[in-house]
């Protein structure tokens, strides 16, 4: 399970809002991260580049898939999983099965 956040949520909203506002006055994205991440005392622009592109993603205004659909992808990758072991084992059962009313017939 991922740590919580040292961040509070309204802090992440803001601080990508000030990025998505002040984009125009710098002469690159990462300038605008790195000032307003030094502004509002986050350690790490990468951190802040991160809210950034999921708040992006969230908005729609990049394809990518969302944190939830990617959540939801992995929680069904792993039931998946989990159901063609199952599968397999109640195959390698019931050919047991078989083989034994066989011998007895």
């Amino acid at each position: 399970m991922a740590r919580p956040s040292k961040y509070p949520p309204e802090l992440r909203q803001r601080a990508v809002l000030l990025v998505m506002e002040s984009r125009e006055e710098h002469e690159t994205e990462f300038a605008a991260i790195k000032s307003v991440a030094a502004k509002l005392g986050i350690t790490s622009a990468e951190t802040l580049r991160k809210w950034l592109r999921q708040a992006e993603v969230a908005q729609g205004m990049r394809p990518e898939v969302s944190s939830e659909e990617a959540a939801e992808v992995k929680r069904l990758r792993r039931e998946n999983a989990e159901l063609r072991r199952a599968n397999e084992i109640l195959k390698a059962a019931s050919a047991y099965v078989g083989d034994r009313c066989q011998a007895v017939a």
